[in-house]
């Protein structure tokens, strides 16, 4: 059982707060949905809701931390060595359609390095968090990456090709996505990498790969994959850190390197 500490009971005050706003907004955009407008417009309204929801909650409760944030960017604060990196809604096209897998994610930085990470899917009521050196979990119940070692197997996710991708971005990601394929039949692509990260951690999926994603995307699911046993990594440099270059494997220590090498053969 996880006893809640002080920063972690911060964070969750926020994230629960906002989930009320997304939920309620969750509920409208699914009427939506047959509108000749369409609902865009009324998604980023609701995201950056959300968003000013979560800034203003940690704020309070840490007036002196810096932020940065999806959709405001960064904020400095009094004290640059804490800083707040907050996705108020990962999985926006989900949400834009009412499919009913969104989060929530939140993570705390020290000095560079991620200290605690909260991923908040309000629809299903799932809460996962971790801080440095104290484990992680789902609301109270210990989480722990899988043991599976078979990648014929293995559960595969990964993101997928963006509007913004150059040409040789998207040949490579196909690259990948069917080198994995090949040896590894159960990929899947659910279109929120914080969710992701967090399945890899809960033990639902084995490993996640995917390119050019930003450090909100991923923040607070590096440091709960790790606090679940698992293990993170630039996708082509060791020494790097994944949350600032965008490319990111997350595995269970069994297939790590597994995944690692098939990715590392695309040429």
């Amino acid at each position: 059982m996880a006893s809640q500490t002080p920063i972690m009971n911060v964070m969750m005050r926020a994230s629960e707060k906002a989930a009320r706003s997304l939920l309620r907004d969750f509920n409208e955009v699914e009427h939506l949905q047959v509108s000749q407008k369409g609902p865009g417009d009324f998604v980023s309204a609701a995201d950056r809701m959300a968003e000013e929801i979560i800034f203003e909650e940690l704020k309070k409760l840490r007036p002196d931390y810096s932020f940065l944030m999806e959709e405001s960017g960064a904020v400095e604060g009094s004290n640059p060595d804490y800083r707040w990196i907050i996705d108020p809604l990962d999985g926006t096209t989900n949400f834009l359609h009412g499919l009913p897998h969104w989060a929530i994610s939140i993570a705390l930085e020290h000095k560079g390095e991620i200290i605690a990470g909260l991923i908040h899917d309000p629809v299903k009521d799932d809460i996962f968090h971790a801080e440095k050196g104290k484990g992680a979990f789902m609301r109270r119940s210990r989480l722990r990456v899988s043991g599976h070692n078979d990648m014929s197997v293995a559960i595969i996710a990964t993101g997928g090709v963006h509007v913004g991708f150059s040409v040789a971005q998207r040949e490579k990601y196909i690259a990948e996505y069917m080198a994995i394929h090949a040896v590894s039949p159960c990929v899947r692509r659910f279109g929120s990498a914080a969710l992701d990260m967090a399945y890899v951690a809960a033990g639902r999926f084995d490993g996640f790969w995917e390119r050019n994603l930003k450090p909100w995307d991923i923040a607070a699911g590096a440091i709960i994959v790790k606090e679940s046993g698992g293990f993170i990594a630039d996708l082509d440099d060791i020494r790097k850190n994944p949350v600032n270059t965008g490319n990111i494997l997350a595995a269970n220590n069994s297939l790590f390197d597994s995944i690692g090498k098939v990715i590392k053969s695309v040429k």
